[in-house]
């Protein structure tokens, strides 16, 4: 498990799931709302990813020039930001085209049968 987490555990878990994943989050559902296409956001990740390996690296002598966590932490990131993104997304097409759409589960809405 030390593999993907680096040092510690909770180190991952506060910085990079909780404080950066739901910055990330809130990204993706900013982006969606102002209908910009799937891959901005995911782009717009790499930024903060590299930020979030110098937090690391400046808070908890983590390392800051690794592929490895560096990919791990964009892969946690761009995760995130495509749930935020879908589930906005959702959200705007079911109540936006109500006639045209419903909602086929959280992430994802089908056409309506007339």
């Amino acid at each position: 498990m030390n593999f993907i987490i680096e040092h510690n555990f909770w180190n991952f878990l506060f910085m990079t799931v909780i404080i950066a994943g739901g910055a990330a989050f809130m990204a993706g559902r900013a982006l969606a709302s102002t209908w910009r296409p799937i891959w901005l956001p995911m782009m717009y990740m790499i930024p903060l990813a590299a930020a979030l390996r110098f937090f690391h690296y400046a808070l908890f002598n983590g390392t800051l020039l690794s592929a490895h966590y560096f990919l791990v932490d964009l892969a946690v990131l761009v995760l995130a930001t495509v749930l935020g993104y879908r589930l906005m997304r959702t959200q705007q097409m079911t109540t936006q085209y109500p006639w045209l759409y419903e909602r086929a589960g959280p992430l994802s809405w089908k056409s309506r049968k007339n």
